[in-house]
């Protein structure tokens, strides 16, 4: 009897570098990372306003669910942001700590 289809490579298949499209250069600093980040979640926060506004019913109650997460995220981001700024916070004393 004679097999129709071939044998599977022996030598697992090298995975192809092209299938990242986008990728974060590893020399970037944390504050320009959060910077972007900032930056990324202000513009979608604008897009989710505006489409909750569009939006009735439930539908509504779910975009306006997803932009008060944007707006936590926001926030958390922009705290991380200060540590670069505020030397007390940069040495490690949370603000908790301080009161």
């Amino acid at each position: 009897m004679k097999k129709i289809t071939p044998n599977p490579p022996e030598t697992p298949a090298v995975s192809d570098p092209t299938t990242h499209v986008f990728t974060i250069a590893p020399n970037i600093d944390t504050e320009t990372l959060l910077i972007h980040t900032s930056e990324t979640l202000a513009s979608l926060n604008a897009m989710t306003t505006d489409l909750a506004f569009e939006l009735k019913g439930s539908r509504r109650h779910v975009a306006l669910a997803m932009q008060q997460l944007v707006v936590l995220s926001e926030l958390l981001v922009n705290r991380a942001l200060e540590h670069f700024d505020t030397p007390d916070l940069a040495s490690g004393v949370s603000s908790a700590a301080r009161h």
